[in-house]
């Protein structure tokens, strides 16, 4: 299956569990992609304020992943902008997951799954793995561990 992994990384937490991620695909006989998406202003405010320098060709795809840090509370602008500009999925499936640093629950990573989850789903793919890893915990590659198992038997 040909998988294309889009991803929002800023500090490079999200993009390293992107490439486990590939590697752990690519090894079960998958052909994955990692197609970054980089806005020309980290800072914008506002989703509709948000340019990206270039937006990825999805149509190759037959599955998606995306993955995005949890900033505020929520998934990051980035992400939540390029969500809101995607092509129709077309019944793909998809799986998603977040990066945090706060080890609470209450700090975002469900509501930025919710979100995500919500999106890909009104874009018409169908989710069918999530994941969110505490970047600040001890528990991280535990975490990390469960993520590329769980991503692995979903595709």
């Amino acid at each position: 299956m040909k998988i294309g992994i889009i991803v929002h990384s800023q500090t490079g937490h999200t993009l390293s569990v992107v490439e486990r991620l590939k590697e752990r695909l690519t090894a079960a006989g998958h052909s994955v992609e990692i197609e970054r998406i980089t806005p020309v202003d980290e800072n914008e405010r506002g989703l509709e304020n948000v340019k990206f320098e270039k937006l990825p060709d999805i149509s190759p795809y037959e599955a998606f992943i995306f993955a995005a840090p949890v900033q505020a509370f929520s998934v990051s602008p980035v992400m939540k902008a390029y969500l809101g500009r995607l092509p129709a999925l077309n019944g793909k499936n998809a799986a998603c997951f977040v990066t945090k640093s706060l080890p609470f629950s209450w700090t975002g990573g469900r509501q930025a799954i919710s979100f995500m989850k919500n999106s890909i789903e009104a874009k018409g793919g169908k989710v069918v793995a999530t994941g969110i890893i505490n970047w600040g915990g001890r528990g991280r590659e535990k975490e990390i561990a469960e993520l590329l198992e769980q991503f692995s038997k979903a595709f």
